[in-house]
This record gives structure tokens, sequence and C-alpha cells, in this order.
């Protein structure tokens, strides 16, 4: 034998395991695979070689999605066996889609990939690794492997075969996302724990903010922008606001930038949500667009311009004059702004709470 035998109860080097995985994965074997990598990894896990561990459990993820990348026809196989128990939600889609007949042995790799992908951040946790800008980098360039389809347009003919591809692109896309949200999820939790900032990385809400709505055939706008705000990238978030509004129903636009800022303002950022503002002028001029006008985007101006000033006097006129615009967004209702205001202009800010938020 070119390669002398593993002593009995020996770990074989993780490399070694990379490098036969790999050659089953290529040559089509995903799911013996699969199972090779998670019993592989918990062996290592389970005598707290927890770097080694991680080695095949990213390797496994990046491979698996890789493959999901690639454009394969639509039919049933053992791969769906694969499926983690990332949520029920999740299952109960996939088992609905296999009914269906809709399950793409694409989608399965990445539903794999995902897995795996859980598992790495599960064994950061476990093995309790502080979180750095070196295990970021694993997980960004996991996050990097989720594939980005652009989703097939509607020709409008009403086309049998068109309309069942777009039916099973929009059905594998919400399962994409889905797989790569639970993963940025659980980063974020185990982040949060283990040195970064109290709500998570601010990185890793960047790449869930970017996924959600580049990836989501219909991207839930609140979602998307309570990750920016915890991010760090508040020129991204302009952007994607920008595109939004080029995309969105009529009077939606104003909304979610009210939104924005003021889910900015409930983190006690108001440097950031006068930044957002600034810089979503600036994109749309560049674009020769306007900027939305409207009494609900005045009275953020207004709002933004008074905390900044604490000219408390004209708090209760905003409340009035824009009384109607301020009971359109249920959200001004709901959110608790009272710390955050404190925190952007302390006494004065918390009177402009009292002032517009309370009834």
């Amino acid at each position: 034998m070119s390669r002398s035998r593993v002593r009995r109860g020996e770990l074989p080097p993780p490399q070694e395991t990379i490098e036969k995985l790999e050659k089953m994965v290529e040559d089509g074997n995903y799911y013996p695979a699969q199972q090779i990598y998670k019993s592989s990894s918990a062996r290592y896990i389970a005598v707290q070689k927890y770097s080694e561990a991680l080695d095949i459990l990213q390797a496994g993820a990046l491979i698996q999605l890789k493959h999901g990348q690639k454009s394969v026809k639509w039919q049933l196989d053992p791969l769906i066996y694969c499926v983690p128990l990332i949520s029920r939600t999740l299952i109960s889609r996939l088992v609905m889609a296999l009914e269906l007949n809709l399950i793409p042995v694409s989608n399965c790799k990445v539903t794999c990939g995902a897995e795996l992908a859980v598992l790495f951040v599960e064994t950061l946790a476990k093995g309790k690794l502080p979180y750095s800008e070196e295990t970021l980098d694993h997980l960004r360039k996991i996050y990097q492997g989720f594939p980005k389809i652009p989703l097939p347009q509607n020709s409008g003919d009403d086309d049998d075969d068109d309309m069942q591809k777009l039916s099973e692109a929009l059905m594998a896309a919400k399962l994409r996302v889905e797989s790569c949200s639970s993963f940025l999820k659980a980063a974020i939790r185990w982040s949060a724990e283990f040195g970064a900032p109290k709500n998570g990385s601010p990185q890793l809400h960047d790449m869930l903010a970017e996924y959600l709505y580049s990836e989501s055939p219909e991207p839930d706008m609140t979602k998307v922008s309570s990750h920016f705000v915890h991010g760090s990238d508040p020129k991204k978030f302009a952007s994607t606001l920008v595109n939004f509004m080029g995309t969105c129903y009529p009077g939606e636009d104003d909304a979610a930038i009210a939104r924005a800022v003021l889910l900015y303002l409930s983190q006690g950022n108001l440097r950031d949500a006068n930044y957002l503002m600034d810089e979503l002028k600036k994109q749309l001029e560049s674009k020769q667009l306007d900027f939305p006008c409207s009494d609900l985007t005045q009275f953020i101006e207004y709002l933004l311009r008074t905390l900044e000033r604490d000219a408390f006097p004209l708090l209760k006129i905003l409340r009035q004059k824009y009384k109607s615009s301020i009971d359109r967004e249920p959200l001004f209702d709901e959110m608790k702004l009272q710390r955050s205001f404190m925190e952007c202009g302390a006494e004065v800010a918390y009177k402009a709470y009292l002032a517009i938020f309370s009834r």
C-alpha cells in the first residue's frame, strides 16, 4: 500500500477526508458524501478537535453549494433524504414540493450545503470559539457559495410551460433564501454570544440583508431594513432602497424611507439615519430621479432636523400637522422609541418621543 493504514482509533488527517469526499461529490455521490461529512466532523468534535471539524464542514458546505449552482433538470432524486432539520417551515415546503414533483437536484445540493453550513456554526458554539476577523472570513466564504440565480422573466403569454418553469423557479428561490437565512441567523446568534456587538456581527447582518433582498421573489423590506440597520453599510442600504423604489408599487417608496430612518433611530443611531437620507438623495440625483416628496418624507426630514437642534416646540406642530401620515404606518405606533431617542438627544429627544408617538 502506498499509504500506511491509520492506526485503529486514530483519526485521519482532515485533508485526507476532504479530498476523498470531494471526489465522491464530483462523481455524483452527493448523499453518501453528505453523511460522511457529518459523521467525520462529529468524530473530531467528540475529541474536541474543533479546527479539524470546521475544515471538513466548510469544505463540504462549499462543494455542495458549488454543485447547487449548476443548472440541473427538475426531477425527484434520492438526495432529498439529506434535507436537514433547519426549520419546520423549510421541511414542510420540501415535503409539499416532493408531492408536487418539484424538487430539483440542484436545490437538494443547496440544502445539503446549508445543513453543513449550519453545523459549521454549531461547531463554533460547541468549541466556544470567539468571534474574530478570521472566523468572519470563513463565514463570508460560505455565504458567497450560496447560489444567486436570476428568476426567469414572465413572457406574459400564459404559456403552460413558461408558467410551470416560473412556478418551479419561485419555489426553488424561496428554499434557497430560507437555507441561507438559517445559516446566517445561526451565525449572527453565535457572534452575539462570543464577542461581536450585542445584536450580532454587523457584517453578517449586511450579508443577510443583501441575500434577502436580491434573492427573495418578493422581498420583505421590513426584514431587509432591519438587518441593514444592524449592519455596517448604510451606503449599500441606500442603494437597495433606490433599487426598491424603482420596482415598488406607488406609495411604498416613502414608507420604506420612513421605516428605514425610524429603525435607525430605534437603535439610537441618529448619525446613520441622517447619512442614509443624504445618500439616498445623492444616488437618486446621480440617476436623475426625484426624491419622493410626500407628507411622510417631509415629516421624517423635519423630525431629523428637530432631533439635531433640540427644537422641542416644533414637535407638537409636527405631531398635529402630519398626524394622518404618522397614523398611516403601523410601525410608528409599534416601535418603542423611548430608549433610542434618549440616546440620540437625551432629555429633549425623549420629549420628542412623547410629543410625537404618545396618544
